[in-house]
This record gives structure tokens, sequence and C-alpha cells, in this order.
């Protein structure tokens, strides 16, 4: 954890390491802890289908989830001193699902959706810079 999160005002130096360090874990979370089988299963448009009805299975919400929780996690830590800490890692698993599951349905882009990660990571940084999480 970042020692200096526990201060009233963060600096524009610290600000820079937190997101920083914000960047890096989501690098770990999306890229290096993301198997293969995540990567394709928390797609509905391409997980096996049921063979019951032939809709696709549902395991791609525990997929797509657990993903998630792993980019939550990554931000709790980093963050884990704040007082809202939780709050922002609770925010980041319900964002980071909406951003994923869009990009899973084909309306966006991998850049566009790696651009929403960072851009929510820098407004996470904004509030505790300007002191509205801490």
């Amino acid at each position: 954890m970042l020692h200096f999160l526990g201060q009233s005002q963060l600096s524009l130096g610290n600000a820079f390491v937190v997101f920083f360090a914000l960047a890096i874990g989501h690098a770990f979370a999306d890229f290096a802890w993301q198997s293969e089988f995540m990567a394709v299963n928390k797609n509905r448009n391409l997980v096996p289908k049921d063979t019951d009805d032939g809709k696709p299975s549902s395991m791609w919400l525990h997929v797509l989830s657990a993903h998630c929780l792993v980019h939550a996690g990554t931000v709790w830590v980093v963050l884990g001193s704040l007082k809202f800490a939780w709050a922002v890692a609770l925010f980041e698993f319900g964002i980071h699902w909406i951003i994923d599951y869009v990009k899973c349905e084909g309306r966006t882009s991998f850049n566009v959706d790696q651009s929403l990660h960072y851009a929510c990571k820098a407004a996470y940084v904004a509030g505790v810079f300007f002191g509205l999480l801490y």
C-alpha cells in the first residue's frame, strides 16, 4: 500500500504515483492474470451453448464477474489505506463489468475499452487528489 494515501492532501507527484500503481494493477489483472479461459468465457457470445435450449451457457456471468473481482481487488490493494477504498473497489467492479460487457457485445473497440478503464483510474486519483476520497 502507498503510505501517503492516508494523508488529507495528496501532492501532484504522489497522485501520479497512485495512478501508476493503479495502471500496474490494471495491466496485471487485464493481461498477466487473465487466462485464455477467462478471456474467452467472459464473453457470452463465445461461451459454449447449453445443450437443452441452445442459448449461451450462463457461465459467462460468473467468469466476467470473477475477472472484475480481480480488478476490484487490485484497486482495493492500491487504495487500501483510504477510508473508502472498499467503495472505490466496489465501483471498479461494477464499471469494469459494464465496460467489458459492452466490448464483448462488439459495441466498442479494444482501444476504447482500455481508454475507459484508465479513465476510471484517473478519476479515482482525481477523487483522492481533490479530497473527495480519503
